[in-house]
């Protein structure tokens, strides 16, 4: 064989020469810092704009962000990013963004948000449906929007009164700088993975539920107080996941935990196998001592992943979680401080801005 003998000088050259060209448009995502004053500057540090990473993007994204419109309607099979700028005032009208439907954005100016809001109950269209606004699609992005809820709050007495306010169905979802308001099952994080960044979640009981993967940053929970008093009643999340094989769950990430009701529930086991991590998040005193609850069925607490890594306030007491929370480990906290968690560097954007 007349051919060239590679020497072994020339195989590590080789080698790195492919290391390169293997992993130059792989984004690292780092971990989120755990000083709160740096976030801002990691996150725009690793999610810019189309033109300065189209190569480590979804090659559909990057499509799509061609040429965007700017227009009143979007047909069906929509494959361009529309952004609909929506004006200041209050939109009272059920809005549903069905899954042919990708690629759209809804933004409203940051100095005056406009008020998209429903009355719709359980009992009138069923839980998930009676959400104010239900996003089916990929690629969804909601950005300075108030989205409410205003059906009265539950009694306790009245069946099929829970109502939602936000249902997110879609995979590749993004919501930055939303309040997001209602009492029981305010927010459906339903399927898919999901973003929300500088967000404010109002809500009584159960008020995070669903299957969805989503990392939550820099978001306030406020947390008001059951009517009927009962203890298990005040509860933040109810993820859904069903065994340790499924691939979801929620991760918040320098958050703040307020409210108006005292022995709040960080989550409790509404299916057999959730999974919720609280890091870096600052606890009001209103948590309950336990933080979590196996739902009155103790053989949950073999099952559940309920975590917590660096929490900090009053209402972050390790001395008296039950025993079934993880207090993680720098390693076991390391997955949920990634924008990994939900594939973020393959899809997140910087948030929109309205339109001139």
């Amino acid at each position: 064989m007349d051919g060239k003998i590679i020497e072994g000088n020339e195989v590590y050259a080789l080698l790195i020469c492919l290391s390169i060209l293997l992993f130059a448009s792989i984004v690292v995502s780092q971990p989120i810092p755990a000083d709160k004053s740096q976030v801002e500057a990691w996150f725009n540090g690793i999610i810019k704009p189309v033109k300065e990473r189209g190569k480590t993007l979804d090659l559909e994204l990057v499509q799509a962000e061609t040429e965007p419109r700017i227009i009143k309607s979007v047909p069906s099979g929509n494959a361009k990013l529309v952004i609909i700028s929506i004006g200041p005032g209050s939109y009272k009208e059920k809005i549903r963004i069905e899954r042919n439907k990708s690629f759209i954005t809804l933004v409203g100016d940051p100095k005056n948000m406009p008020n998209l809001t429903f009355d719709g109950t359980a009992k009138q269209y069923g839980t998930i449906d009676s959400a104010t606004l239900i996003t089916e699609s990929s690629y969804f992005v909601g950005a300075n929007l108030n989205i409410v809820n205003t059906a009265p709050r539950p009694d306790g007495k009245m069946v099929g009164a829970q109502a939602v306010a936000l249902r997110v169905s879609g995979d590749r979802s993004a919501f930055y700088n939303c309040k997001i308001i209602d009492f029981q099952d305010t927010l459906c994080d339903d399927r898919g993975n999901h973003f929300f960044k500088d967000c404010h979640i109002h809500g009584t009981v159960d008020f995070i539920f669903g299957s969805g993967t989503s990392l939550y940053l820099n978001s306030e929970i406020f947390v008001e107080g059951d009517p009927e008093g009962d203890p298990e009643m005040a509860v933040i999340t109810e993820q859904a996941r069903q065994s340790s094989s499924e691939d979801t769950g929620y991760s918040f990430v320098h958050g703040r935990i307020t409210g108006t009701v005292k022995d709040v529930f960080l989550g409790r086991a509404w299916k057999s196998s959730p999974r919720v991590v609280y890091s870096y998040t600052e606890m009001d005193e209103i948590v309950h001592p336990g933080g979590w609850s196996s739902n009155r069925q103790p053989e949950r607490g073999d099952t559940v992943y309920y975590g917590e890594y660096k929490c900090t306030r009053k209402g972050a007491t390790p001395a008296t979680l039950e025993k079934f929370v993880k207090q993680l480990s720098d390693a076991e906290a390391q997955p949920f401080l990634v924008l990994d968690y939900v594939e973020g560097t393959k899809w997140l954007l910087p948030p929109p801005t309205v339109p001139n």
